[in-house]
């Protein structure tokens, strides 16, 4: 794949934001090889995200970003630019349950997941064999109701060694305090196994069952410090009937959950989601 810069910006809608944006791109020789906007006509906001032939520009990013700046600050634009070639660093956090953490090794060690796995810190040792096998750095952090601000403290300490750019909660099961979520904001991806807002917290299955639902389904989202309330990046679903027990119910969720954290993940490695309130834009493929 080649190597390309990502810029992405959301602002006040106005006329005009596109072609000063393109004709900007344009003026430096550079090649837009994948544009997605959206205009969200209620709140009268815009969103933009562009991929730009890294080869095609004829300076560092550094100066692309100092020649750019004008222009956002005269649209008013919360912005970014990144650079495909520096793959956003993630941490996995893990509980007992593998498959969520088996299919993203997977994806990683396939060179599927257009990120680097840095570390895996997990508050149980089950699965310390798979992850080594990788030959990726596990940390056995316990929880329990007496250590766990110590145990966040240094959870918070090795993601900060680790230089950790999006914390992934792939089944973790435990709920972040307060201050790392504000910290991390917008960067902690979590999978719950309901599709929101039906089903928070603990047993989503449990609870669908007693309700007889049709359908079962996976949330990818942000952490916040609400439960289970955070911006949604990506939701899929299976159909169910009233001859499926709790445990089949599970057994073809996992398969949902799976497959959401990935593609959520993905779309976060990306760039792909502009978070607006307690929404996301989403400018998937």
């Amino acid at each position: 794949m080649e190597r390309v810069y990502r810029l992405v910006m959301s602002c006040p809608d106005q006329v005009g934001i596109v072609a000063k944006v393109a004709g900007f791109i344009a003026e430096q020789g550079a090649n837009i090889v994948e544009a997605n906007h959206h205009t969200d006509a209620g709140n009268g906001w815009f969103f933009m995200r562009h991929e730009i032939l890294a080869s095609s520009v004829p300076f560092e990013l550094a100066e692309f970003e100092a020649k750019f700046a004008p222009i956002a600050e005269q649209f008013q634009m919360s912005w970014f630019i990144s650079d495909s070639a520096r793959p956003k660093r993630i941490a996995l956090f893990a509980s007992k349950e593998a498959h969520c953490l088996a299919d993203l090794l997977y994806r990683w060690h396939d060179g599927d997941l257009p990120g680097d796995v840095v570390c895996v810190i997990a508050n149980h040792n089950d699965l310390r064999a798979m992850v080594e096998w990788h030959q990726i750095p596990f940390h056995h952090v316990p929880v329990t109701p007496d250590t766990k601000p110590a145990a966040f403290a240094e959870a918070e300490r090795l993601v900060a060694h680790y230089q950790v750019d999006v914390i992934v909660l792939a089944r973790y099961m435990q709920i972040l305090p307060p201050q790392m979520c504000a910290d991390y904001a917008g960067r902690v991806i979590n999978i719950h196994h309901s599709f929101l807002p039906s089903f928070v917290g603990a047993k989503p299955y449990h609870q669908a069952y007693e309700r007889g639902v049709k359908l079962i389904g996976a949330t990818c989202h942000y952490v916040t410090e609400e439960l289970d309330a955070g911006p949604i990046i990506e939701q899929d679903v299976i159909r169910v009937s009233h001859a499926h027990s709790i445990e089949e119910m599970r057994r073809l969720g996992r398969d949902v959950e799976k497959t959401t954290l990935a593609r959520g993940l993905r779309f976060h490695l990306e760039d792909r989601v502009l978070i607006h309130g307690n929404k996301t834009v989403v400018f998937s493929q």
